[in-house]
């Protein structure tokens, strides 16, 4: 494919002043739109901006590749700027931190080329601009005129093969990033640009938004001598690598140390890939070298597995209760505190669907717990974990007491859900691995011992230890919020808030519920201090994640806790407090105690400034019925506060004596 026929001079653009990357990219699809690629300007600029809150498109050397998919587009078509002055190092973010973006390639696909056209040339421009030379003679163009010309150099890479130790060893590469294009080819570019300067036969396989190209066959895995995973995904086909030697590395780490990963690849590989005993699938087993690491990283691995996995369900749950809740109060008029009556079961209109709306998205939340057990378990001894680890789940979401006939009991929460869902996963793995059976009996084994035996296992660890323990913590909770309903109103709002606030919907929140609604209903003690620690965390690590780097100057959220940090931040306004659950998961000594004392701080600062609120009504909707709402909303603000400036303190300074230590940033 020639480059320039992908563009014209008129998309080429020399010496731009801009200061931030939102500057680039609209003064782009202007020009997009004036020369008539585009068909709706504000359309396609959307599609770009929510395509760079995916992952970075800034790359290294002052590179960085935006690009958007979209029906407003008529043509597939680049367009190049060079600025005349590189954007500081945090103003987009980028592969490295230190990215000082100058040329800037935005690309406009058509929605029905998505698959074709869109994928071909994210693959050629990776390909030309991961090499030194073309980079630097587009670096080097000192005009518009030689800059649309450089577009179309040749690409000379030089090969000095046999002057590294590794030369004439072959690995065979798997990269995949979250959204299959760009991350995706360019590991693979400069994998396959390190393996010929080391002399090392490095052919990459992408699995990506096309598929799976260049897929690896049998030849070339049995001479194969290592096998590297660049990948932030699952791996696809996978059993097809057993008894391979094996390194995993995230997708956008060859982007810069492809060369060192390659040298770890073939001299100190993190195991072999073992399939397991049913020959279903695969479970890439690391050597024991790495001992307490090892199991820390794959508790992370399958914590954030689980999250991955619970958040849709949280949003879509969070979307059905806002829909029918608005309506109900805003459109009907009703009281909120009836949306869930029977009375409503057969009335009929549009009273019967929001009040089924309504209890559709209730049942949704019943689920959220199952499906993170069920996906921790599969992180960890993948499918034969799946069953036992949603059992595990619908323990801890308390769906037993429904089933058992038990009144008043309190589940486990999500921590139950950790527990019970890392057990199965692990006590799965184990029986898969050790259980031998005849060739005529194996499948047994995935569809009745493994799940039967895992299953029992977690009935007994629940029923003798997860809800007795978790029982007795709630119930002492209960009793101690109880026993200060006398006590000062301070005191008492500061308790609610920090049980409210500790798990976040679990069942410390739902304890100090239910002994607020409680006292609000016999006219005691109003809810204002439990509405306001509902809201405050999930707004607060929401807004963390957006203003961290105007407030240091540089992110100190991974990608993905940014992508649940807007998520967080969009359903506390919903009152929907498990959209902050994956920070206290990831990072629980920082989230819970700020969680706590921003819930503090805030509820009380807007109970003593005169906040009332009476009704159980947290989300955004419910505001206008506060008494006092500028005292209630300063208190909202005063928690949220404390929580998002905490968080990216904290953070940063845990990153800056990291990078003092020289220790890896995990975040």
């Amino acid at each position: 494919m020639n480059l320039k026929e992908m563009t014209t001079q008129n998309l080429v653009f020399y010496d731009i002043e801009a200061t931030s990357k939102e500057e680039v990219i609209s003064f782009l699809v202007d020009h997009l739109d004036k020369e008539g690629y585009i068909s709706d300007k504000a359309a396609f600029q959307q599609a770009v901006l929510e395509r760079e809150a995916h992952s970075a498109t800034g790359m290294e050397r002052g590179l960085a590749i935006p690009h958007g998919k979209s029906s407003v587009v008529n043509k597939a078509v680049f367009t190049v700027a060079k600025l005349k002055t590189p954007l500081a190092a945090n103003a987009w973010e980028s592969v490295d931190p230190t990215n000082q973006v100058s040329l800037v390639f935005l690309l406009a696909i058509p929605d029905e080329e998505a698959g074709t056209t869109h994928l071909k040339l994210l693959a050629e421009l990776s390909g030309r601009l991961m090499n030194a030379s073309y980079l630097d003679g587009l670096l080097a163009a000192p005009s518009k005129e030689a800059l649309f010309a450089a577009l179309g150099d040749e690409v000379v890479t030089e090969i000095v093969a046999g002057d590294s130790a590794y030369a004439g060893k072959s690995v065979l590469a798997i990269t995949a990033c979250a959204t299959g294009i760009a991350h995706t080819y360019m590991a693979a570019e400069a994998l396959e640009q390190a393996g010929k300067e080391l002399g090392i036969d490095v052919r990459v396989e992408k699995q990506g938004a096309n598929g799976m190209e260049d897929t690896h066959d049998a030849a070339a895995i049995a001479k194969a001598d290592a096998i590297l995973f660049a990948v932030d995904t699952k791996v696809k086909d996978k059993e097809r690598f057993v008894g391979k030697n094996y390194v995993e590395v995230k997708v956008a780490d060859p982007l810069r140390h492809a060369k060192e990963i390659l040298i770890r690849t073939l001299s100190d590989p993190d195991g072999t890939v073992e399939a397991s005993a049913e020959s279903e699938g695969v479970v890439a087993s690391k050597n024991q070298k790495t001992g307490w690491k090892k199991v820390g990283a794959d508790v992370t691995a399958a914590i954030m597995t689980g999250i991955s996995y619970m958040i849709p369900l949280i949003v879509a749950a969070g979307l059905m209760l806002g829909i029918a809740k608005l309506t109900w109060v805003y459109a009907l008029g009703l009281d909120i505190g009836m949306i869930g009556d029977p009375t409503y079961n057969n009335v009929g209109g549009l009273q019967e669907f929001l009040h089924y709306l309504d209890g559709f998205g209730n049942m949704l939340f019943k689920f959220i717990y199952p499906v993170f057990g069920m996906f921790v378990a599969y992180a960890i001894a993948d499918r034969v974990g799946l069953i036992a680890g949603f059992a595990g789940g619908l323990f801890a979401g308390g769906l037993h007491y429904t089933f058992w006939g038990i009144e008043g009991g309190i589940p486990s929460g999500f921590l139950g859900a950790l527990i019970l869902g890392l057990t199965a996963g692990y006590v799965a793995k184990f029986l898969n691995q050790r259980v031998k059976l005849s060739k005529n009996l194996v499948a047994m084994k995935p569809m009745l011992i493994v799940p039967g035996i895992s299953v029992l296992v977690i009935f007994i660890l629940n029923l003798y230890v997860i809800d007795p323990v978790f029982g007795h913590l709630n119930k002492w909770i209960a009793d101690t919020i109880a026993s200060m309903s006398t006590s000062g109103t301070l005191s008492l709002s500061a308790m609610i808030a920090a049980a409210t606030a500790f798990d976040l919907g679990g069942p410390v929140n739902k304890a100090a519920g239910a002994i607020a609604i409680g006292l609000s209903a016999d006219g005691i003690f109003p809810l204002t201090p439990r509405v306001l620690a509902i809201v405050i965390p999930p707004l607060g690590i929401g807004l963390a994640t957006i203003i961290d780097r105007f407030v240091v100057g540089r992110r100190v959220f991974s990608q993905d806790l940014r992508l649940l940090g807007n998520t967080s931040f969009l359903l506390g306004f919903l009152a929907i407090s498990e959209g902050a659950i994956p920070f206290m998961l990831r990072n629980p000594l920082i989230t819970i105690p700020l969680n706590i004392i921003g819930a503090i701080a805030g509820a009380c600062t807007g109970v003593a400034l005169g906040a009332v609120q009476w009704l159980p009504l947290p989300a955004i909707w419910g505001w206008p019925l506060v008494e006092n709402l500028p005292a209630y909303l300063v208190g909202m603000l005063v928690g949220v506060a404390i929580i998002a400036f905490g968080n990216i303190f904290i953070r940063y300074a845990i990153i800056k004596r990291k990078e003092r230590n020289g220790e890896k940033i995990d975040y």
